[in-house]
Parts: structure tokens; C-alpha cells; sequence
């Protein structure tokens, strides 16, 4: 959207990690990183039953991977999160990470999407796209968060550049995650 004005802080933020970087650290502590925008932690989101959840306080007292889709009808976003489904919760416990994903619609269109996808771990929308408008973003993003603090930012470029969640995972130290989903030969 032309004119949605980016919090100069969290543009700052923004950086790019190759799919083949060494392990990143997260920093942790509220002296790290850059604080979310009030104004962007108070709005709302939406999770599957309707009710509303301050978006800041979806990961103010937890670490959080915290992935926008652009919207549940989008082919590519689909099999990104049917992706995010494949990651075990032991691998985001052991971390102490939360994965959460952010949609553009109704909450009416959670638990269908949630079947479509196998996608189990946290899920709300941001119906009004509000936080998005705040945010200056036109696709998805991934962002890695602890605290009120906002440690990375990967903002799409297009729809296909979508974040290799290993990337991703390997910067809150969760373990990394096999995707082809082929079955193992044995060879007896």
C-alpha cells in the first residue's frame, strides 16, 4: 500500500541471512534488538474462536518466530506453512521458541486452513491488515522476536521469496528440520 508509514526502528532491523549461514545467535534481554512500536503491539489479532489478542503480546514474555502470509488462498503461502507444519513441537520446546503464524482474513478461515495445511502450532489473522498497514508490508514476512524486541526481519520480494525456514529456525537455535518428507531407504 502506497504512503503506510514503516517504524524508521524496525526498517533498521531488516536484513537478509543466506540459506547457508553459519548458526546465528539471537541476542536475548530487553537491551537487544529493536523494540516493537506501541502503536503496532496494541492492535489487535484474531485467533481461530474470534477473540482478540494484543499482536505485542503474542511473543512479550516468549521468544517467537512470527511468519505473515500474504493470505490463506495463496498457493505459495499454503505449502510454505504445510512446511511450517512438518516442524516437530520438540525441536521449538527444546529451543524455547513459539512458531506463529499471521493471515489476512477471517478468523472464521483458521480452523479450515489449519486442516488444509496440518498446521498445528499457533495461528491468528490480522483481518483489517492493520498490523500489515503499520508495517509497510505488501507480502508476507518472517520476523524473529523475544520480549517486545525484534531481532530479524526477512520482508518477500515477490511471492516466491518466501525464507528458507531453516534459515529462519537456525537463528532462535531450533534444530534443523528435514523437509523432503521422502521415506528413508533401508538396505537389508
Amino acid at each position: 500500500m502506497q504512503g503506510a508509514e514503516v517504524d524508521p526502528a524496525l526498517a533498521a532491523v531488516t536484513r537478509q541471512v543466506s540459506g547457508l549461514a553459519a548458526p546465528a545467535t539471537v541476542p536475548s534481554g530487553p537491551e537487544r534488538g529493536q523494540p516493537l512500536a506501541a502503536a503496532v503491539a496494541e492492535l489487535p489479532v484474531l485467533d481461530a474462536s474470534g477473540r482478540q489478542v494484543p499482536f505485542g503480546a503474542l511473543f512479550r514474555e516468549r521468544r517467537a518466530v512470527v511468519v505473515f502470509v500474504r493470505h490463506f488462498l495463496c498457493y505459495i503461502c499454503k505449502e510454505y506453512v504445510e512446511d511450517l507444519a512438518k516442524i516437530p513441537k520438540s525441536f521449538l520446546q527444546e529451543a524455547d521458541v513459539t512458531l506463529i503464524v499471521i493471515g489476512q482474513s477471517s478468523y472464521h478461515h483458521i480452523e479450515p486452513f489449519c486442516k488444509l495445511t496440518g498446521y498445528s502450532h499457533e495461528i491468528y489473522v490480522d483481518p483489517e491488515r492493520e498490523i500489515y498497514k503499520k508495517l509497510g508490508m505488501k507480502r508476507g514476512e518472517e520476523i524473529v522476536s523475544s520480549g517486545n524486541n525484534i531481532h530479524f526481519i526477512h520482508r518477500d520480494k515477490n511471492r516466491l521469496d518466501h525464507k528458507p525456514i531453516n534459515s529462519v529456525l537456525q537463528l532462535v537455535g531450533v534444530q534443523h528440520v528435514d523437509f523432503t518428507s521422502r521415506p528413508s531407504v533401508i538396505h537389508v
